[in-house]
């Protein structure tokens, strides 16, 4: 019950942002970085089966060779790469300019704009502390060593994290036939204050600010209209995750509700667990369970 039943869509990529570092020491330098036009006939979609997380996902292929001379052999390199459905803005004005390791995992893009926003899920790119469990260098890490050709097939990741959210009305709550006035049924909840400006294109995990935002996009989830949904539902949506100083590793979810159509704004706060075993934004789940109206007011919880 509560089960959206739909699958998800996602829409191909079209644009990619590449940068290819090179060894030079102990310091990466940046050698290229390309900016290119993805071609939608060059996509296929596919079964994933290789040494990455995770094997048996479907995911799409971008089947045309992207190119770089390297100019000699015995080349030590990594990529880093963002691909998107929507062209992005990023912290630095020329992306030319970025000429170092650090400079390019401190890259971010802007999510403000709503077309960035409305698409979060559509964004992908290489963690920079995800490692091949192979070698344990850089996932990204190539080289050509006693051999003229390098090649690099790169799998990106979700920048964004999901957000699966469920409720529920007890059942002897629901209506009291008696008095329908006592009834509990949820006729608005919205999820609110989400991340809204630059976030980290290869640190994705490591998006931290000093309190739970106190403004930034609403999700709609549920209104007086939608009786279907007053007793039960879930709904999922796709945000940056981040942290608070103030309690490190959980992700601050604050959501506006209502019951019975009361004008009473319920704000609570939800601090879920971010768990921290991959590199990879993670699926985080908020079960709601209502046996009596909501009042004004908020609150915070810990959910681990």
């Amino acid at each position: 019950m509560g089960d959206p039943g739909k699958a998800e869509k996602f829409e191909l990529p079209r644009y990619a942002y590449i940068f290819i570092l090179k060894k030079n020491g102990e310091d990466w330098n940046v050698f290229e970085t390309f900016e290119e036009t993805l071609s939608s006939n060059d996509w296929v979609k596919q079964r994933y089966y290789g040494i990455f997380k995770t094997e048996g996902d479907s995911i799409f292929r971008y089947t045309k060779n992207i190119r770089l001379l390297l100019n000699a052999n015995g080349e030590i390199g990594r990529v880093y790469a963002i691909a998107s459905n929507k062209k992005l803005t990023f912290n630095v004005a020329n992306l030319n300019t970025i000429t170092t390791e650090e400079e390019v995992l401190d890259l971010k893009i802007n999510t403000a704009p709503d077309s960035i926003q409305q698409n979060l899920q559509n964004i992908y790119s290489s963690p920079y502390n995800y490692n091949n469990p192979t070698t344990d260098e850089y996932y990204g890490s190539f080289d050509n060593i006693g051999s003229k050709v390098a090649t690099l097939n790169l799998l990106l990741y979700h920048i964004a994290a999901k957000v699966d959210i469920k409720w529920n009305v007890q059942e002897d709550k629901r209506i009291d036939r008696e008095a329908p006035d006592n009834g509990v049924r949820l006729t608005y909840m919205d999820a609110i204050h989400l991340y809204n400006g630059y976030a980290y294109c290869f640190k994705p995990m490591e998006n931290e600010v000093s309190t739970p935002l106190s403004d930034g996009p609403s999700v709609q989830i549920v209104r007086p209209t939608d009786e279907g949904l007053w007793w039960e539902g879930r709904s999922y949506f796709y945000t940056i995750p981040y942290t608070t100083t103030d309690k490190s590793g959980y992700y601050p979810l604050q959501m506006k509700m209502q019951t019975n159509e009361s004008g009473n704004n319920y704000t609570p706060t939800l601090y879920l667990k971010i768990e921290t075993a991959e590199p990879f934004v993670p699926w985080l789940r908020a079960d709601f369970s209502l046996s009596k109206q909501l009042t004004a007011g908020s609150d915070t919880k810990t959910v681990e």
